[in-house]
């Protein structure tokens, strides 16, 4: 490639990524978020309006979108209760066996007063017990006018009813009651009160029935004189009046509260409020204009409170991306954005296609809906904590999707469902490694989802009947097996269509029954079993450092692949036979050598493995520069006597350099891992030593400039490899007790003539 197509291609590379960082693509995928929640949920918070005109046909049918109050249905309804509601009557505490206490009273005293003649007590008598009855009724009224307890109205029917009941004592009983005597009149007291309490105590709306019982009553006391049981009869029939009395206003109130009380009718979502072709009459008209659905209406605010509601949702998000730190990796790639749009518009159009067969006498099929489809995907494709935040917010939209309640917003059991399934679906996942793991989320989808809609079934039993419960449990059952269905489903569209490398995709690419690693297990067994300790030995560090471990062991496995085309010219593969680079020229080797890089990626590109795994073959060497070929050719040049033709620049990698922290450790235990095997017999702090001097020498080479490796990741980094080495070569690398022991058997051999071990040639 020339230098003017090199730079042709970056410039390309540049504004192909330029998209995927910009701030304004990424607000502008906000906003289409933000419309993309207002049409989604328009249909059910925003009814559709009609263009209509009274005595004018319909041009089409109009169907209602949710429960509307029927005004007329309503009125009739609630005459036919007032007019159920019968006629209210009171009860007043009279106390009546206290008015003839006092008549009885009233005698004994006169009767004992011998200054009366006969004549005028019988006069006194006539006057004054025929009035006391009345007297008595207007000071009940009197003192209970006040309280507030009674009505006016009722007062007046009290005085009204007490007059048109009046009894008059016959004018006999006049002149025998001047004849009593004191012994006499207590105890016609004491019967008389006994009788009219007894009377008295039930209601009475008639007083002459009460009456008529009076005479047997009197026959059954201890009165034993005809004049005593005549005269007590005819003052208990004066003192027994009505208690119960109708109470209009009482009345009144109970037809009030009646209507009150009297449901609202509705007409029924989906019910026709006006046939295609029908004429509107203003009786239609009225009722389409009052719940705002004719078009001549300007009412923003509904439109307004859903882009209020539909903004609040996403800038939930947006405040996630900016302040976690475990998002950090999403904040500036708009590519990743992209993909969360599709999930979220995937799982959107999933509910609504269940809410369309859905109905409020059915409105169990709501738990049909695979709401736990957008929290796996995101799970196994983007970050696990997103995932639990996503999942709030489509419990959120599944409320009022499935809603079927009119007059309320959300359905909090939809809501409550979509939160227990997708949490159970990303707990069951989020350390998936076989496409068999996702049918163990599908159990675990179903079986949390069953036992969601149980607690809610045993929590509302007055509006949960046996079968709907067991639709309800069928249909969680139902839905959990078309989430895993949808999610292995749509796994390898969305790995293919955005090279996604899920843990999934990984672990299959990590088969070594794979064509390539076939082909480097066969062809080049040296770099096949460098490429598994590299894996091993980056997997450990990523991990330690938070990066994708199982990426950079896949990674590692494939990073040498460009090495299958040239398997001699590189030492690993040299089994007892002799290196070719010491028979060609320098520049020749450089080529070889720096060629297995950008191999690699073309092999991988047939074989169609994604681009990280790609990404990872070409940047592991980033710039580094070939010292060894280098110096040789200055050698030689040296030794030919001519000036040196090239610069250090040409025996540098083409690179780019590492572009992640994945790429960047696998570089890194590269080098450790060839650094290492080249020692006969390494010792601790020569890994140690070696170790350091490796990142030390890439870091002041600015091979990490480009990746966002900090200086604390890479002691970290240089930390874990040291132990992981040791792990590894713990029969090779010798301990410092080892070296002393060794040292002086050295000491011996040399004594007897031996050599000491000869180091090899490093490449």
């Amino acid at each position: 490639m020339t230098s003017k197509e090199q730079q042709t291609g970056n410039s390309i590379g540049i504004k192909t990524a330029g998209w995927k960082h910009s701030p304004a693509v990424r607000y502008a995928l906000f906003v289409l978020l933000i419309i993309m929640l207002y049409v989604s949920l328009a249909p059910k918070l925003l009814p559709e309006k009609y263009d209509i005109a009274i005595g004018l046909p319909s041009d089409k049918e109009i169907i209602a979108p949710m429960e509307i109050p029927n005004t007329k249905a309503t009125l009739k309804a609630q005459e036919v209760a007032a007019e159920k509601v019968g006629q209210v009557y009171t009860i007043l505490p009279l106390r009546n066996e206290v008015l003839v206490g006092q008549m009885m009273d009233r005698i004994f005293r006169l009767n004992q007063d011998d200054l009366v003649s006969t004549e005028e007590k019988i006069k006194i008598y006539r006057e004054d017990l025929q009035r006391m009855p009345k007297d008595y009724i207007q000071s009940f009224i009197t003192n209970n006018r006040n309280s507030g307890d009674y009505s006016n109205t009722l007062f007046e029917e009290v005085t009204e009813r007490i007059e048109e009941q009046e009894y008059h004592i016959s004018e006999e009983t006049f002149i025998k009651i001047p004849r009593l005597q004191a012994d006499d009149i207590n105890e016609m007291k004491m019967v008389a009160a006994n009788i009219v309490t007894r009377l008295t105590a039930d209601q009475i709306s008639e007083a002459q029935t009460a009456r008529a019982k009076v005479a047997e009553m009197v026959s059954t006391s201890s009165l034993t004189t005809r004049v005593s049981r005549e005269v007590v009869s005819e003052l208990a029939r004066l003192a027994i009046t009505a208690n119960k009395f109708y109470d209009e206003e009482a009345t009144k109130t109970a037809k009030v509260e009646a209507r009150e009380n009297t449901p609202t009718v509705y007409i029924k979502q989906g019910d026709v409020l006006v046939a295609k072709g029908e004429k509107i009459t203003q009786e239609m008209y009225s009722l389409l204009e009052k719940n705002g659905l004719l078009k001549n209406e300007v009412n923003y605010w509904p439109q307004f409170g859903l882009l209020v509601l539909s903004s609040l949702l996403v800038m939930g998000l947006v405040m996630y991306f900016r302040q976690s730190e475990a998002a950090s990796r999403f904040k500036y790639n708009n590519f990743q954005f992209v993909m969360l749009l599709l999930i979220f518009l995937i799982t959107i159009l999933s509910m609504h296609i269940i809410s369309i067969v859905q109905s409020d006498q059915r409105p169990y099929i709501g738990y049909l809906a695979p709401i736990a489809t957008g929290a796996m995907l995101i799970t196994l494709l983007l970050d696990l904590s997103l995932a639990y935040i996503c999942s709030i917010l489509f419990s959120i939209l599944a409320s009022i999707i499935l809603n079927v309640h009119q007059g309320q917003i959300f359905d909090f059991q939809f809501g409550f469902f979509a939160v227990i399934t997708s949490f159970a679906a990303i707990f069951a996942i989020h350390r998936a490694s076989q496409r068999s793991t996702l049918l163990k989320a599908g159990i675990m989808i179903c079986l949390f989802g069953s036992f969601a809609v149980l607690s809610m079934s045993l929590l509302n039993n007055n509006g949960w009947s046996q079968s709907s419960t067991l639709y309800a449990i069928g249909s969680a059952i139902a839905g959990g097996l078309l989430t895993t269905i949808l999610v292995i489903g749509l796994m390898p569209f969305f790995e293919v269509t955005f090279g996604i490398l899920s843990a999934l995709k990984l672990v299959e690419l990590s088969n070594p029954n794979h064509p390539l690693l076939r082909k480097l297990l066969t062809e080049t067994p040296g770099t096949y079993h460098h490429s598994v300790m590299v894996g091993n030995l980056s997997e450990a560090a990523a991990e330690a450092i938070g990066a994708n471990g199982l990426l950079c062991r896949v990674g590692s496995y494939y990073h040498d692949i460009g090495k299958t085309k040239r398997p001699g010219y590189f030492i690993e593969n040299q089994n007892n036979v002799e290196n070719p680079h010491d028979f060609i020229d320098p520049m020749l080797s450089k080529s070889i050598i720096i060629a297995h890089a950008r191999d690699g990626v073309e092999m991988q590109k047939d074989y169609k493995l994604p681009k990280p795994i790609r990404d990872i073959a070409e940047q592991h060497h980033g710039t580094t520069f070939l010292h060894y070929f280098y110096h040789k050719a200055l050698r030689l040049a040296e030794e030919q006597g001519v000036e040196p033709d090239f610069t250090e620049a040409d025996f540098r990698y083409a690179g780019p350099k590492a572009q992640s922290k994945e790429a960047a450790v696998v570089g890194i235990a590269d080098s450790v891992e060839a650094a290492v095997r080249s020692l006969r017999k390494p010792t601790v702090e020569q890994v140690e030593s070696m170790i350091e001097k490796i990142i030390k020498s890439r870091l002041d080479d600015h091979q990490f400039n480009e990746c966002d490796l900090t200086l604390k990741e890479l002691d970290i980094v240089s930390q874990t490899l040291k132990e992981t080495v040791m792990g590894i070569f713990h029969s090779r690398i010798e301990y410092p007790e080892e070296i002393k022991r060794n040292k002086g058997n050295e000491e011996i051999d040399r004594g007897q003539g031996n050599n000491g071990p000869t180091t090899g040639l490093e490449q």
